[in-house]
């Protein structure tokens, strides 16, 4: 009568039975809004370090070079390591609870990771707003980091999860909208801390941080777990499990799914050292993934620009008030370029948007490289005032660049190591994609404004390279995963022109066949020796 799936290069994908309903669409958005604190601290530290109260008071070196000395040279005025430490060390601590939040998320849940990164985060906004000594800030940044490294693990598997495999990509771009707002919430908050008078500005810019996470840490509470963790924990009987994956998809017919589930989680249990196995041959696209796109992602230059969004425009020649502003009207295409982002990545595909937000991104840097370079040559001189045509080029050209990132690469990669792990490597592999995230937004926090000082206009032409290089390699070795259910993914592997080849041959087939009062049901059960994918096609 009918056959159920599609088929994809001769092998069956299992459409299971689902709709997207207003308790999964909040649930998802709740659990995405953990994006905020991520988004609101890559947002706060640009404008704060811009702020001369600030300087005076912990980088007292920098504020005499800034203000006192007005050095010539344009690249160099926040050229100090001690500066960028204060924004870079977040990252450090994000990388090292990344890894402890595996076995968080994997043992207890992802609502005890979100809880536990909103808790974390909060105590970091409260030392920083109340700052006297450089120590506290850093403490205070160490705390927020191992708050951003909890929810950055466990918010993209738990949306991932929750979320019907239709709509996994719409939902999933909540988490970068969140992402976004934080950011513009921050520099909104930054521009008005600035203009009060006393200096004392700053202690509201950093101590604000505690409204996001209060936000992640109340609607983690409140929010149920995923049928995957509640399964992958073992609670048996499983029918708490199938409670909540029957109200999750909205649909009664639920058994096809729920036994993939508990397969995959019966494969994941027999393996006794999920990071030993990370590493295994059939793993291998799966871990160069974790590793490549937040690697890429990185290179883009995107988070140094957001972070030090008021120091690039102040260092290119915008005064302090203009700079801020800059940044805001930056913070608010990066919001509309992921709203479009969330329209179109169910519908035009991953792949497509990877590319064409690589092309975007790529023509930005070169115009920005160009502008600057023009303007400020190698010696970084500024001989005459900035005009306004000069001004709105250079500001139009930065906002095209991150809304390119903003509805390509920014949700996308996080989006798609989430999909792409099987259940028994899901919390490992999470991990070191955050990891591997957090270590180069580490180290390009850390080196960007000394990078801005020796390569001058050429910093943009490093980033342009990369770009291109990340577009080359998502066309030729990413394949597409829209519209794939997380349990089945492993077949786009088994048909991809290069990845294929690690992927390992069944070693034996179960069949069965089944009759039911009159209608014919023939289920193919394919097993694996670790019993890493098990799929059913019905035909009618």
């Amino acid at each position: 009568m009918a056959t159920v799936g599609r088929v994809l290069s001769g092998e069956g994908i299992t459409e299971y039975p689902g709709k997207l309903t207003p308790f999964v669409t909040i649930t998802c958005i709740v659990a995405a809004m953990g994006g905020l604190i991520f988004g609101y601290d890559i947002g706060i530290s640009g404008g704060v370090t811009s702020m001369d109260s600030f300087l005076e008071k912990f980088f007292r070196d920098v504020y005499k070079e800034r203000i006192l000395n007005s050095p010539k040279n344009q690249y160099c005025k926040y050229n100090s390591q001690t500066l960028t430490m204060f924004t870079s060390s977040l990252y450090l601590a994000a990388l090292v609870s990344s890894l402890i939040a595996s076995t968080v998320t994997r043992k207890l849940g992802r609502r005890p990771s979100m809880l536990l990164g909103g808790m974390l985060f909060c105590s970091g906004a409260i030392i920083n707003g109340f700052a006297t000594a450089l120590w506290m800030l850093i403490l205070g940044r160490l705390l927020l980091g191992f708050g951003i490294g909890f929810t950055n693990q466990s918010v993209p598997l738990y949306v991932s999860e929750m979320a019907p495999y239709r709509y996994r990509g719409g939902l999933n771009f909540f988490f970068q909208l969140s992402i976004t707002i934080g950011i513009l919430i921050a520099n909104v908050v930054n521009y008005f801390t600035s203009k009060i008078k006393g200096g004392w500005g700053w202690r509201l810019s950093l101590g604000g941080a505690i409204i996001p996470a209060l936000i992640i840490t109340s609607g983690s509470i409140i929010l149920p777990d995923t049928p995957n963790s509640m399964i992958e924990r073992g609670q048996d009987p499983h029918e708490e499990a199938k409670i909540q994956l029957r109200r999750v998809r909205g649909v009664e017919d639920i058994e096809q799914e729920f036994q993939d589930l508990v397969a995959a989680s019966e494969a994941s249990k027999q393996l006794k050292h999920p990071w030993k196995n990370l590493v295994q041959r059939k793993y291998r696209p799966h871990l160069c993934m974790a590793i490549l796109i937040p690697f890429f992602q990185q290179l883009t230059g995107i988070n140094v620009i957001m972070f030090y969004a008021p120091l690039f425009f102040n260092s290119i020649g915008f005064e302090s008030e203009s700079s801020l502003m800059s940044a805001v009207i930056t913070g608010s295409w990066n919001v509309l370029a992921t709203v479009v982002s969330i329209y179109g990545i169910d519908r035009w595909g991953r792949r497509f948007l990877f590319f064409m937000g690589g092309i975007q991104m790529l023509i930005c840097q070169a115009i920005v490289a160009g502008e600057i370079g023009a303007k400020f040559g190698v010696n970084g001189m500024v001989k005459d005032q900035l005009p306004t045509w000069y001004a709105f080029v250079v500001v139009l050209c930065i906002c095209n660049y991150v809304g390119g990132f903003a509805w390509s690469w920014g949700p996308l990669g996080w989006l798609v190591p989430s999909e792409i792990f099987p259940l028994e490597i899901r919390s490992p592999a999470q991990s070191v994609n955050v990891s591997v995230n957090m270590f180069f937004t580490f180290a390009m926090a850390q080196l960007f404004m000394t990078m801005l000082c020796h390569m001058k206009f050429g910093l943009f032409i490093f980033f342009a390279f990369w770009v291109c290089v990340m577009t080359l390699f998502i066309c030729f070795f990413l394949p597409e995963t829209k519209g794939i259910p997380i349990e089945e993914m492993i077949k786009v592997w088994k048909n991809h022109w290069y990845w294929s080849r690690f992927m390992t041959q069944n070693d034996s087939q179960i069949g069965r066949l089944e009759m039911r009062e009159g209608r014919r049901q023939q289920v193919i059960s394919t097993v694996t020796p670790s019993l890493d994918v098990i799929y059913e096609i019905r035909t009618y």
